[in-house]
């Protein structure tokens, strides 16, 4: 068990994979789920469909010529390589919203995850999501959790397409100022330590999630201040 102290927050930015919920349901059941549906997608007659086969050829330098087939290689190569590459992460929005809505898909959180989150907007904190998967992938995600929708905890949704890569301090300065907080009120939540230093380079307050098992629990998360389940968290003056 790991207990760690930080100063109150008035909003507190989550991640989803390693953080709420398992990394290992995502690569073993949304990836091939969103893997399957790649070629029927992008062949549908729609005008988002269009925009998102050019951001694909645009993204891999392909023509805007390029086969359906080339279109899904590409894709395929940056799932392997677990590339969080905007066009991917759009169209895998796309196919796990319908499967969400279907039925077919479920999502997956920590027992520990929904109890803690609504404990926190019970106490006034504001709660927002920050993760590489697309806004689209995030509400079907928390609208279609085993308890049902949790979407009106969460005040605001941010991707790398509104925000900016998650690595990059820019990014948490772009949702800072959409927040409309200063940095020292903003608590961010993650497992990779490249992003908790990205939100600590804005000055954010950070705290590193490490569930044991999960993918990226043996790397740690450096000098940030750690927690196991998000109810270890506490707040400094003897305050959850």
């Amino acid at each position: 068990m790991a207990i760690a102290y930080v100063p109150r927050p008035a909003a507190i930015v989550i991640d989803i994979e390693g953080t709420t919920s398992s990394t290992w349901f995502v690569h073993r059941t949304l990836y091939p789920f969103s893997r399957a549906h790649f070629e029927p997608y992008l062949l549908k007659d729609a005008p988002a469909i269009w925009e998102l086969r050019r951001s694909i050829c645009a993204e891999a330098g392909l023509s805007e010529e390029s086969s359906t087939q080339e279109l899904v290689e590409v894709l395929n190569a940056w799932l392997d390589r677990d590339e969080k590459r905007t066009p991917l992460k759009t169209l895998q929005g796309m196919i796990w919203r319908d499967g969400f809505d279907s039925g077919e898909l479920t999502s997956h959180f920590f027992p520990d995850a929904v109890p803690t989150l609504r404990r926190w907007r019970g106490e006034g904190i504001r709660l927002a999501v920050f993760s590489s998967g697309s806004i689209d992938a995030q509400h079907a995600w928390f609208g279609h959790t085993p308890e049902g929708s949790i979407l009106p905890l969460i005040e605001s949704h941010h991707d790398t397409r509104t925000a900016g890569p998650k690595k990059v301090a820019r990014s948490y300065e772009v949702i800072r100022q959409q927040l409309g907080l200063p940095a020292q009120r903003i608590l961010f939540l993650s497992d990779l330590v490249d992003e908790l230093d990205a939100a600590a380079a804005d000055g954010w307050l950070t705290c590193g999630v490490r569930r044991r098992g999960d993918q990226y629990w043996e790397r740690g998360v450096a000098g940030h201040p750690e927690i196991t389940r998000l109810d270890e968290l506490h707040w400094e003056g003897g305050h959850r």
